[in-house]
């Protein structure tokens, strides 16, 4: 049995939000919103991974911060989804290269968004580094 395949997911944090990412596909998942990042290379760390899927999908270069929440097998437990704490470095704003749309979320907005299932342990891990503990009413 081969370990599972991880994937890297950047929770990028200005200030008090997030930036969340809508897919654009594939259609199944397509709407649906998720942390930035992709598949970790043979040979390459998860830092790595994550600052070159932030520039591919971006257009940003990011500095890599400590994993947030817990690791989540995804596909059946062939693959794993680590996210990160990550902030911006530099001058450059994200762009939506590869996702259809992309927004800054506060504490109190991450409800706002349809999640993809893998990410939603994160927000819930997510809210408390975001300063508030509490769920919207």
């Amino acid at each position: 049995m081969f370990p599972p395949r991880v994937i890297v997911g950047a929770a990028i944090i200005v200030g008090e939000r997030v930036l969340a990412a809508a897919r654009a596909s594939p259609p199944e998942i397509a709407g649906k919103w998720e942390f930035p990042g992709g598949k970790v290379e043979p040979g390459e760390s998860e830092a790595a991974a994550l600052i070159r899927e932030c520039a591919e999908e971006l257009g940003v270069r990011i500095e890599v911060g400590e994993q947030i929440g817990p690791a989540v097998p995804v596909g059946r437990g062939r693959s794993v989804l680590k996210v990160y704490t990550a902030r911006l470095v530099g001058d450059a704003q994200p762009r939506p290269l590869e996702h259809a749309e992309l927004r800054w979320l506060a504490a109190h907005e991450l409800e706002s968004v349809p999640w993809l299932p893998a990410d939603v342990p994160i927000v819930t891990s997510l809210r408390r580094v975001l300063g508030r503990t509490d769920r919207p009413g």
